[in-house]
């Protein structure tokens, strides 16, 4: 995989260099709420502008339907990448329309354009090779070279992450270089005691990683709307907790491999509780309850791991020399629902390892609960990459890059 050093090295005074960024920012309204993922593309981008290339910056945002839509326009992240870099960042208010074509042409060495959302165009997404292909050639019209550098796409077979780097030469921005080296730490050479940290609402989204860290992790500490199906599995009574039944016999299993295998799973011993979900808009007070695992009151959803969970999980990540984490512990976003994720982010600033945060609502937490993101040995901007990634699945815009 060339990286944006090589690029850098052979020159790109001049050249139209089309930046393939994740800036998949959450927004109140037009308000960005978390700009975390436009401050990773950051190196990338003024690294190229720098050395005097002319730089298109792309993305996607939310789900749109492969049509305009205001409500996911790229406007507000492009506002504020011009923000961050100190210079004037021009907007296309389409993609590879007139517009783009107007403004990529308007650019001197030097200046920085964002092109709209790219999934306003039904090619993106579209899992027609001719149709993603024909959309590819569109954005490579705009470009002499091609840099990869959104993480968090990468595991997506989207015409800009996987057909436009067969057009164009192609390099691997900073960040990616810097995420693929980050995870081969988790699956090349691992220091142990490697403990891995899961939370998250559902369980059907990490089954496929917890079956590859049973072979790899040495502790795996299961937090989030996802415990309760374990708890279930053990025969538990979960009340009206988050709850995926379909999975039970597939957690039962992995259960049962971890005793056979020595791998410790780790489980919550005492839950705060509540009859009713937190109103996460007015964070009115929640008044929940504790009480041990085993005794979830039929009536009363879990939302946070308890105290004594707490102190247990900090005690099996104090020794790690490796530690990943993906998802929070309870519903974070809520005050009285918080402790659980600050005391396992607490836990991964006191390990002497290597810690990773593995981006999604984990990035987020880290963000939104205060703490200080340097004190973590990297936070990934890819919660779903980065969990395929550890699955050992090929990542489509990883391998587009390797060609």
């Amino acid at each position: 995989m060339k990286t944006i050093d090589e690029l850098l090295s052979e020159g790109v005074a001049g050249k139209r260099v089309f930046v393939r960024a994740d800036l998949n920012v959450p927004l109140d309204g037009t308000t960005i709420t978390d700009d975390g993922r436009i401050r990773a593309v950051l190196p990338t981008v003024k690294a190229l502008a720098e050395a005097g290339a002319r730089v298109v910056v792309a993305s996607h945002l939310g789900r749109p339907k492969g049509a305009p839509d205001p409500v996911f326009s790229l406007g507000p992240a492009a506002a504020r990448l011009g923000e961050l870099l100190g210079a004037d960042v021009a907007f296309a208010t389409d993609t590879v329309g007139e517009s783009a074509q107007a403004t990529v042409a308007g650019l001197a060495d030097g200046q920085v354009a964002v092109v709209e959302n790219l999934r306003f165009n039904a090619g993106e997404t579209s899992k027609d090779d001719a149709e993603r292909g024909a959309f590819a050639d569109q954005l490579a019209a705009l470009a002499d070279v091609y840099v990869g550098d959104g993480f968090g796409a990468v595991h997506r077979k989207h015409a800009s992450v996987y057909d436009l780097p067969a057009r164009l030469p192609h390099y691997a921005g900073h960040l990616i270089a810097t995420e693929v080296g980050v995870l081969r730490k988790l699956t090349d050479d691992v220091k142990r005691p490697y403990v891995v940290a899961l939370g998250g609402a559902k369980v059907s989204d990490k089954l496929a990683v917890i079956d590859q860290l049973l072979g790899k992790a040495d502790r795996i500490l299961i937090g989030g709307g996802m415990a309760y199906t374990f708890l279930k599995a053990k025969g538990y009574e979960v009340g009206i907790s988050l709850l995926q039944e379909d999975q039970i016999p597939a957690v039962t299993e992995y259960i049962e491999r971890a005793e056979k295998t020595g791998v410790e799973l780790v489980l919550p011993v005492d839950v705060l509780v509540a009859t009713e979900f937190p109103d996460l808009k007015t964070k009115a007070p929640a008044h929940p309850t504790t009480v041990a695992a085993d005794a979830i009151p039929a009536d009363q959803e879990g939302l946070d791991i308890g105290p004594e969970t707490r102190k247990l999980y900090a005690s099996k990540l104090a020794d790690a020399a490796t530690v990943f984490w993906n998802g929070p512990m309870g519903v974070f976003e809520h005050p009285d629902y918080a402790e659980g994720t600050k005391a396992v982010a607490q836990a991964l600033i006191d390990s002497p390892g290597f810690t990773v945060v593995g981006g999604g609502d984990s990035a987020a937490a880290v963000r939104t609960l205060g703490f200080d993101e340097t004190a973590f040995g990297h936070i990934s901007t890819g919660g779903g990459a980065s969990l395929e990634y550890l699955e050992g699945k090929t990542l489509p815009g990883l391998a587009a890059l390797e060609d």
